[in-house]
């Protein structure tokens, strides 16, 4: 007997979801990412299983709405994943409780067939430059996750309390998005959310070697040159990372 009853999975989101910082060749759109992972556990005790991600990198919840949600509620998935809100809490000026109540209404819809959905906390991103300004927005935009999660019986997956991403190693170099060891860790803890057993390997860190003040403020300054410069041309230019991309699996792959 399988060990869940979904059968049919579609992933919506932004980069998160999309893979970004998990680099795979072989894999459409060159990421593979936590969501990949997840549906590959799945697909192992239902022969049928399928799975599409709708996810493009840089989208806000208002794009993932409107052009997400249409065609992945067509594909009758009985399991979908929405993770939406981040781009938007990071920016300056956002209102989480804002970006919460768009939340509140795609999942309201998604719900609507009677799909199991799963929501996303933000981590806790207190020790990350920059970003880490922004950690009172993501606790108050997580309370309002868990509040709307609770309205539409909807399954929370808790990135704020999986401690283990506050290790750097979890952590792409671009410090935003996670390294295939942290698409694990986080494909980990959504099957533990929805109560399936798996095999995929929790990460057994080694004591992180010291690092000096001085390495730490070069290694702070080639984050800023590379990562975020270009992130911050970016917004003022009102250009994406997500332009010209389209959805690395639109339809379902089996």
């Amino acid at each position: 007997m399988p060990q869940h009853p979904w059968s049919r999975y579609v992933a919506v989101g932004d980069s998160f979801t999309e893979g970004i910082g998990d680099p795979e060749p072989r894999s459409p759109g060159g990421f593979r990412g936590w969501a990949d992972r997840v549906a590959e556990v799945l697909s192992t005790s239902v022969p049928d299983f399928a799975y599409a991600n709708l996810a493009i990198r840089g989208r806000l919840i208002q794009q993932i709405i409107d052009e997400q949600l249409q065609p992945a509620l067509a594909l009758k998935p009985d399991l979908i994943s929405i993770s939406a809100g981040g781009n938007n809490i990071i920016r300056p000026g956002s209102d989480p409780d804002h970006v919460a109540s768009l939340l509140d209404g795609a999942v309201g819809r998604l719900r609507a067939d009677g799909a199991t959905v799963v929501v996303f906390t933000g981590p806790d991103i207190g020790a990350t430059p920059v970003i880490g300004r922004t950690r009172g927005k993501v606790a108050i935009f997580n309370e309002n996750v868990r509040a709307l999660a609770h309205r539409h019986d909807a399954i929370v997956a808790d990135m704020w309390g999986l401690t283990e991403l506050r290790d750097p190693r979890m952590w792409a170099p671009d410090r935003l998005h996670f390294s295939p060891i942290g698409h694990t860790t986080v494909a980990r803890m959504v099957l533990e959310a929805l109560a399936v057993e798996n095999e995929l390997k929790p990460f057994r860190p080694e004591p992180l070697p010291r690092s000096s003040w001085r390495q730490a403020r070069a290694d702070d300054l080639g984050w800023a040159r590379e990562h975020l410069v270009p992130w911050v041309i970016r917004r003022i230019r009102h250009q994406s990372s997500g332009d010209a991309i389209t959805a690395k699996r639109p339809d379902y792959f089996i």
